[in-house]
């Protein structure tokens, strides 16, 4: 976990409404909630909302989140930075069901 993310009050709510990005720069959503282990006092997920629909085509059409794992989190700063896994979250379930169909 990044150092600079302290576990405060004031930092955790300040992602809500931070635009996300892949580390290529590809847009994939907004943060519109925070998925929390109470338990642990972390943040263990970013819900986001306004998908890119490109990558999120039937969530976005249907207005539904998604929720990225933290640990997806590269950098936090005016935006947040995840790895580029999400670029490729469609692509092997599509290849998929066309083999299977």
């Amino acid at each position: 976990m990044d150092p600079d993310m302290d576990d405060t009050p004031q930092e955790i709510t300040s992602l809500v409404g931070r635009e996300v990005y892949s580390n290529s720069g590809v847009f994939v959503g907004e943060v519109e909630d925070l998925q929390l282990n109470v338990d642990g006092q972390t943040v263990t997920g970013l819900a986001l909302g306004s998908l890119n629909s490109e990558l999120f085509a039937e969530e976005s059409t249907t207005g539904q989140g998604v929720i990225v794992p933290y640990r997806w989190v590269r950098a936090v700063g005016d935006v947040i930075l995840i790895n580029e896994v999400v670029e490729h979250v469609r692509d092997p379930d599509e290849e998929e069901s066309e083999l299977v169909a």
